[in-house]
């Protein structure tokens, strides 16, 4: 039997020293013997094995002692393979090419991404390291203190608010001049305000400057993006580039499920929810890199700075942006269980009034226009701060400082791992929205035919929940500034986003669409308004994951659940009312 016993043999011969530093891998055999997998020993012969062992060795040990002259080195052969490839296509255009110069396509888009890119790589390799210091100690500390020293005199807030206050309604007096109709939105928008007040936890603890400035880097948002052309354009170019790249999902999806159902009769599941996988991807592997986690710090600190409110707070508007609100909530996963109430409010709020831009392509499918959701998004971050603030200002100290805020690394060990993990995650988000698509929309047809054959016996075959919602939302909808023959439908859109989710509410805005039922101003309204994850859905997913990651928050998160709910509803509103407010009837022709 000594034959049959080799691994058993080579056990007994295994020290436990050997044993402890190899860490070998263990399982019970089926007589109860121990099964360990010991390290082969294995001593190079021949010259060539030795020769290729010696240079390997000693080429692992020279990467790694001049591991930052190698970083530099293949900075430098990268620098230069992007600029051989930059005048190569310049000599092309100025020679070959008859396309005029457009900042959002062809080569003026190369221009444009490399002077971006450039841009950031010499201000934090350059400008900042070697003048950073200078620059924070001589220039910037002061300008703190001069700013700080005029805050604290009243008068100076006093002159400063009559003051933006004047220019904003000289501005749209002079903007709104030829269309007074535009303004009935700042009928809503004052409206929503005041609720805000009257409803707020605590009306007399309410910080006006985190409000104001929320509201007023909202409005400039709006202006930059909505009403000056420049920006315009360059947001429906940013749009236009982020539908072309969530369209190469597509391909993935052709060649997982054939032509006929993706490309030929384009089945909504088969052809724009997987594009999610791929976009979930990438999220990942951002993450995992950690660019995703820094862009939304360094842009959350800069929120702080203006908004006056903590990071986490900053950070997790910012994050909403692009996460959707369960992934948003990693970025300050550690602190949640120390946020304050008025903190997590903001989480919550924050989180129902904005969307992943992992599902933008199924509302894109729905026929919602890109540039109109990727500015609702923005503008949001800052409405989040401004209406969570009110509704639930901050009573107790944060304990969450910008001294002690770090990154969140990712638990993934190497790019690939990371992106299947997303590509895996997608799986959930997809049947997600299925489940809900479907349950509900076969919820609102059974609530239909109920409502359709009470109301056939008082003579009204015709009842259903769109008609309701619709007489129920009519004067929400005409204060957005909804022409008011269109304020039934728009509030049938809003009572289903509400009520349902936002996935139905955009499914019946693009048959309306196609119907040619709304003007181009309602569906502006409508599509701002129904940019955000406020549905009970939503509400219970927001709580399961927060509870998840601090479950000594739950009980608080119970009770703020309803009051974040509706401060997400009021956000959506806010900004479909600036919206309103900002588009003239000419960018409609």
């Amino acid at each position: 039997m000594e034959t049959s016993t080799p691994t058993r043999r080579l056990n007994s011969q295994s020290s436990e020293r050997d044993e402890v530093e190899m860490g070998d891998v263990r399982k019970n055999g089926k007589n109860g013997d121990t099964i360990t997998h010991d390290f082969l020993d294995h001593e190079p012969s021949g010259w060539l094995e030795t020769t290729l062992s010696r240079v390997g060795s000693s080429t692992d040990q020279f990467l790694s002692k001049n591991r930052s002259a190698m970083k530099t080195i293949t900075l430098f052969i990268l620098n230069g393979l992007v600029i051989g490839f930059f005048f190569g296509c310049l000599y092309y255009y100025l020679n070959y090419s008859n396309d005029p110069l457009e900042l959002c396509y062809g080569f003026g888009s190369l221009i444009a991404f490399l002077s971006i890119i450039y841009f950031f790589v010499i201000y934090f390799q350059f400008v900042k390291v070697y003048f950073g210091s200078w620059f924070e100690k001589h220039v910037w500390t002061k300008v703190e203190d001069v700013a700080e020293a005029l805050w604290a005199r009243i008068w100076f807030r006093w002159c400063l608010t009559l003051a933006i206050l004047t220019g904003i309604g000289v501005y749209l007096y002079i903007d709104a001049k030829e269309d007074p109709e535009r303004l009935i939105a700042l009928l809503g928008l004052g409206l929503l305000l005041l609720l805000g007040f009257v409803f707020s936890a605590n009306p007399g603890r309410v910080n006006w400057r985190t409000v104001s400035t929320g509201l007023l880097i909202q409005f400039i948002f709006g202006i930059v993006f909505i009403r000056w052309t420049p920006g315009r354009i360059a947001l429906q170019c940013f749009s236009d580039k982020v539908a072309t790249f969530l369209s190469y999902g597509v391909e993935g999806a052709a060649f997982a499920f054939g032509d006929l159902l993706v490309k030929t009769e384009g089945v909504f599941a088969f052809s724009t929810l997987p594009v999610m996988f791929f976009f979930s991807m990438l999220v990942e592997i951002l993450f995992f890199w950690g660019a995703l986690q820094w862009f939304c710090l360094k842009l959350g600190l800069v929120l702080r700075a203006a908004t006056d409110t903590t990071v986490c707070e900053s950070v997790i508007a910012v994050g909403n942006v692009f996460l959707g609100m369960t992934e948003s909530v990693l970025l300050v996963k550690p602190y949640l269980s120390l946020q304050t109430p008025s903190e997590l409010h903001v989480v919550m709020s924050s989180g129902f009034a904005t969307v992943s831009g992992t599902i933008l392509a199924s509302y894109i499918g729905f026929g919602a226009e890109p540039s109109h959701l990727v500015t609702a998004s923005v503008m949001s971050a800052p409405a989040a701060v401004c209406y969570a603030k009110l509704l639930m200002p901050e009573t107790k100290r944060s304990l969450t400082t910008v001294d002690n805020i770090q990154p969140v690394q990712s638990e993934d060990q190497s790019t690939l791992s990371a992106a299947t993990r997303g590509a895996s995650n997608g799986i959930a988000m997809i049947m997600n929205v299925i489940a809900n698509i479907v349950a509900f929309v076969a919820f609102i047809a059974f609530v239909n035919g109920f409502l359709g054959y009470c109301g056939g016996l008082l003579g009204n075959p015709d009842l259903n929940l769109e008609w309701i919602f619709g007489k129920v939302f009519i004067p929400l909808a005409w204060v957005m500034g909804v022409p008011w023959e269109e304020c039934e439908l728009v509030g049938t859109l809003i009572g289903l986003k509400t009520v349902v989710n936002e996935f139905v509410a955009y499914q019946r805005m693009g048959e309306m669409k196609k119907e040619g039922l709304l003007s181009p101003r309602a569906e502006l309204i409508a599509t701002y308004s129904l940019c955000g994850f406020t549905n009970p859905a939503s509400a219970g997913i927001m709580i399961g994951a927060i509870a998840a990651v601090a479950p000594n928050q739950r009980e608080v998160l119970a009770s703020i659940a309803v009051r974040a709910f509706f401060a997400g509803c009021g956000i959506c509103f806010m900004t479909a009312c600036i919206a309103g407010i900002l588009m003239p009837e000419s960018a409609f022709g």
